[in-house]
């Protein structure tokens, strides 16, 4: 990101009664146990070997290559996870640990700069032959991303160095000049990343080769095909269309071009986030346009209430416009960290609170549901209506579980939770000239510097609970600047306190913030209470699996139904059309959030229904039953069981 427009990247000290959970968490609990993951020490779950690969690639141990052709981005994401923990808090042992790791990837890595142990251990020779399918460029794109963030956080370049290297060689590998491939990469990373190792070394070449990939997307004849051909016609993944189904890869258009998401999810918003990058960076108006298009399209067609995106399993992919269904959803977790990526990025191009709005929507719903309350089971896939009696007999649901894992096979989501999770601070505020972004109300406290003053900026947060927030502003020095605060597309109404005074606010400025511009003092303090009563959410018409039905959002929070508190099917339960709700909390989930009752009804057939698969003439009748609603980030953590965001909705004549 440009100097006019720079998040407090590791100057946040997040101290949140929410959020400071989930950082100890990630710290205490989810680094710890995934380092025991990817070291094969957990009983019971998959197995990782991915330390194991690159000792072997070292020298250091005998044996074969295993796990999945991208096994090494899972040491990458940890590593990354790990610099921002260390940016945050000192913590010498680990950083020994990481230390060691960096030590075991130099010793690994190629002289020419080469760093891959499924083509270093299982087929020496062949590399740059199958970028369709087998992610070179995806696993150097994460080791980059790794080494920018551990430099950053602890200042050291044996990282930094093996990453340039690497990056250097793969400018001599691609390219438009004769004899250099003019391939690009089957799933997006490299881009983004490149454009962060510019930002750390300032070497304008790491930009450049980050847009010749964008530019080289979709160009006619088509690299898959042609590569294919030439290696043979042959496939790692036969049951996938890698190579033949260009939506896939979002190969089938010229970036610029795209106006619609298609294909794997993951990839498709990795991609505009490296398109948003390069706009920003160079001024590329086709390019922002394009990313306009996709944001609209994603946002206002394909995403699920909980920001999950990529609603089929096969391909993991979008399919059609409000094709939408809450039971065989897939809204892979990493789909989800990808949407906040880019939607930080569009808020550095743009600043409109609607990517605010959608960067929350995913974070305290779905990408926070892809791990359980205690930091040590995973969801890769996030339904919003699970049926237990079905899994593992219709395998049309084989990728829902009703349960977390403890590991994956493909273990991408878990390290990918932990990173953004380690790295949260840098998605709560923007600098932009003389104006003073608060995206998220997460408490903590930052520094930056707003129209050339440096700010001390402490944030009190009960958000999630009573939507009370309240910031201590304190410049070096008395200033005219403007802090503006984000108004969330959840809320109707926010008073607003400055220093006492009181005014309350139902929508914000044109682009849904309220501007507080004024001459500021140190010790001046802003308070907000945000109205959170709970509301309907419908879906659009066109989305015909919720027609009829509700979700219910408080706050930032989407809830659900689930059978341990409303009993086996869920899908008999109704919502009168008006209702009263009761709050409260739940023993075993975090302090402050609560739960939802509600008088509703259960329909059921009346007595003496027999044996009949089908029947004329029986009638239905209701019985009253109280709802129970919980966050949809807390459902499967108190056992298996049916779960459901939608309910029937009963309108009364």
């Amino acid at each position: 990101m440009n100097d006019n427009m720079s998040p407090a990247r590791g100057r946040v000290q997040i101290a949140d009664p929410f959020w400071s959970e989930y950082i100890r968490l990630v710290r205490e609990v989810m680094v710890p146990y995934q380092w025991e993951a990817l070291n094969d020490r957990i009983a019971g779950a998959e197995p990782s070997h991915a330390i194991r690969n690159f000792k072997i690639a070292a020298g250091r141990e005998e044996g074969e290559f295993y796990g999945m052709v991208f096994q090494d981005s899972d040491v990458s994401k940890w590593l990354e996870a790990v610099a921002y923990l260390l940016e945050t808090a000192r913590d010498p042992a680990l950083e020994d640990i990481a230390d060691e790791v960096v030590d075991l990837l130099a010793a690994a890595q190629r002289e020419d700069g080469y760093l891959n142990t499924y083509f270093m251990l299982k087929e020496p020779g062949q590399e740059w032959s199958n970028l369709a399918e087998c992610h070179e460029l995806y696993c150097a794109g994460h080791l980059i991303e790794a080494a920018t963030a551990y430099y950053r956080a602890t200042g050291k370049r044996k990282l930094l160095d093996l990453a340039s290297r690497y990056a250097d060689y793969i400018a001599d590998v691609f390219g438009t000049e004769p004899g250099k491939l003019q391939g690009y990469d089957g799933h997006q990373e490299i881009e983004l990343a490149l454009v962060k190792l510019f930002h750390a070394t300032g070497e304008e070449k790491y930009l450049q080769l980050s847009r010749y990939f964008l530019n080289q997307r979709g160009s006619e004849p088509h690299y898959f095909e042609q590569e294919w051909e030439k290696r043979g016609r042959t496939l790692h993944f036969p049951q996938l269309s890698m190579v033949h189904d260009h939506q896939y890869s979002q190969s089938h258009l010229p970036v610029r071009e795209q106006t619609t998401a298609e294909g794997h999810a993951v990839r498709m918003v990795y991609m505009c986030t490296a398109m948003a990058d390069i706009a920003l960076e160079t001024g590329d108006e086709a390019m922002l346009a394009a990313c306009r298009k996709l944001w609209e399209n994603i946002v206002n067609k394909r995403m699920y209430v909980t920001g999950g995106i990529g609603s089929m399993e096969q391909g993991e992919s979008f399919t059609a416009d409000y094709d939408l269904p809450p039971d065989l959803a897939y809204a892979e977790t990493c789909a989800s960290v990808g949407l906040i990526f880019f939607a930080r990025r569009m808020l550095a191009l743009e600043h409109n609170s609607k990517y605010a709005d959608v960067m929350e929507r995913a974070l305290y719903n779905t990408v926070i549901s892809g791990m359980s309350l205690d930091g040590t089971k995973f969801f890769y896939v996030n339904p919003l209506e699970v049926y237990p009696e079905v899994l593992g007999k219709n395998k049309n649901y084989n990728h829902v579980k009703a349960v977390r894992q403890g590991w994956f096979t493909c273990a991408c989501c878990p390290p990918n939770v932990s990173r953004l999770l380690a790295s949260l601070g840098d998605y709560i505020y923007s600098a932009q000239g003389d104006t003073l972004y608060v995206e998220l109300y997460i408490g903590g406290r930052t520094e930056m510097i707003v129209g050339g003053v440096p700010v001390a900026v402490e944030q009190f947060s009960s958000y999630t609970s009573d939507g009370k927030v309240r910031l201590v502003v304190e410049p070096e020095r008395a200033g005219k600047f403007t802090v503006a605060l984000r108004l969330p597309d959840w809320c109707q109404e926010v008073r607003v306190t400055m220093n006492g005074e009181s005014r309350v606010y139902h929508t914000g400025n044109a682009d849904g913030y309220i501007h507080l511009t004024r001459e500021w003092s140190s010790g001046d303090t802003v308070e907000l209470c945000f109205a959170m009563p709970v509301t309907r959410v419908k879906g659009h018409p066109h989305i015909r699996q919720t027609f009829s039905k509700v979700a219910l959002q408080r706050g930032p929070f989407v809830y659900c139904l689930e059978e341990a508190d409303n009993g086996k099917r869920l899908y008999q339960l109704r919502l009168p059309s008006e209702s009263e709700y009761t709050l409260a909390e739940e023993p075993g989930f975090p302090k402050g959030i609560k739960t939802i009752s509600v008088a509703g009804e259960r329909i059921q057939p009346e007595a003496g229904w027999g044996e009949e698969l089908y029947a004329s003439g029986s009638a239905w009748s209701s019985r009253k039953q109280e709802l129970k609603f919980i966050p949809y980030f807390t459902w499967a953590n108190r056992g298996e069981g049916e779960m459901s965001v939608w309910v029937g909705e009963e309108h009364k004549k």
